[in-house]
């Protein structure tokens, strides 16, 4: 295997010492009125409460789902404006049945109110991306966030209908049948909401409406269920430290309990929650597709002493033979070619063997794919 790079994650070597040293227990640790030192984080970088709004625009999608071509401008253009700048935006009228959400939001309570052993039946193998996580006490030895995680694969393509429902009930049994439809159904809704935008995505950028929406169309993507209990020292831990996503596209559905904050102009803000708006940002692979021209913004999620709070995620990704490339429109002498040709398998690996994802992820993985891989072969673009 290639030698990763100098930024590579000091403490993963010690991996396999340190996996069984801490557990996260968090029907133990929500009520410790000290927390362990692997989650206190160091002071740079701790989170401070109250922080100003992010001013992100509110896409009303009614108009453009129904087919109104002046409310598809407004919104592209709107989108447009966002993703140059931080690359946030939130989306209402969006088409997905407000039961579904409901129903996945509650069974999100249902899950992680288990024994901790319970939700072990799922657990997730370092160097892999699904299954359950309790923090990333077996992929890292400091700045660990203060989270549960359960996450899935989603696959749009034919051949694989029922993927999340079949991957809940042989990792967690037939108890879950019920569990596993919510989801399937909620990674349907997510895909297809995913395409809708990506077509804003390409109006926006000045290529044809259908451009991304047929790069993504076989979407092999991951969902996320985020869990973040309570924390007696909210000013010392994150339930989530800084990153940008690797992925493509993030559909985020935040329960009522605020806690996301996004990087812009060199302070912290918060997107405040809104039960009935998908926050969407841009992800990193989606930033090499637009050639840069698009942003895939530092954020991170904060803990409070009091209430849990829930998210849900869903991580917009190309089918793994798909060559992430940025259509020709967007190359000229004025926005040379910034980022080299790549898959997304190749990427996630990145991430999950090799670097912890934060705000250098692609930069550090370019030059990685340029020492060390030969670009993929053309043809599955």
């Amino acid at each position: 295997m290639s030698q990763p790079p100098k930024s590579e994650r000091k403490d993963e070597k010690n991996q396999n010492q340190n996996q069984n040293s801490l557990v996260f227990d968090a029907s133990v640790l929500r009520n410790e009125p000290n927390i362990p030192n692997q989650f206190v984080w160091p002071d740079h970088e701790k989170p401070s409460a109250n922080r100003p709004e992010l001013p992100v625009p509110l896409i009303d999608l009614g108009g453009f789902l129904s087919g109104d071509s002046v409310a598809a401008a407004e919104a592209s253009r709107l989108v447009g404006e966002a993703c140059r700048k931080h690359g946030f935006f939130l989306v209402v009228n969006h088409g997905v049945d407000a039961a579904l959400i409901s129903d996945a939001q509650r069974c999100m309570d249902s899950f992680f109110g288990l024994q901790l052993c319970e939700k072990q039946r799922s657990q997730r193998k370092i160097g892999e991306h699904c299954g359950y996580a309790s923090s990333f006490t077996g992929r890292f030895t400091s700045k660990l966030p203060w989270k549960e995680t359960l996450s899935f694969r989603y696959s749009a393509d034919k051949n694989s209908p029922n993927i999340v429902e079949n991957y809940i009930k042989s990792s967690m049994g037939e108890d879950f049948d019920k569990f596993g439809k919510v989801y399937q159904e909620y990674g349907n809704a997510m895909s297809n909401l995913s395409l809708k935008i990506t077509e804003l995505l390409g109006m926006s950028l000045g290529v044809s409406r259908a451009h991304f929406k047929e790069f993504f169309e076989e979407n092999d993507s991951i969902m996320r269920l985020n869990y973040y209990p309570p924390c007696q020292k909210p000013d010392l831990a994150l339930g989530t430290g800084p990153h940008c996503d690797p992925t493509s596209l993030t559909i985020l559905h935040q329960d009522t309990v605020g806690g996301l904050q996004v990087f812009v102009d060199d302070e912290w803000h918060s997107i405040s929650p809104n039960f009935s708006a998908f926050v969407v940002n841009i992800g990193d692979t989606f930033m090499a597709l637009s050639n840069g021209r698009y942003k895939s913004c530092l954020h991170r999620a904060v803990v409070n002493n009091k209430t849990p709070r829930k998210s849900l995620a869903f991580f917009l990704c190309p089918k793994k033979d798909k060559v992430v490339s940025p259509p020709t429109e967007l190359v000229d002498k004025k926005y040379p070619r910034i980022y080299p040709d790549f898959t997304w398998p190749t990427l996630l690996e990145f991430t999950q063997k090799h670097y912890r994802a934060d705000m250098n992820t692609l930069q550090a993985f370019s030059n990685w794919v340029h020492h060390h891989h030969k670009p993929p072969a053309p043809g599955h673009a």
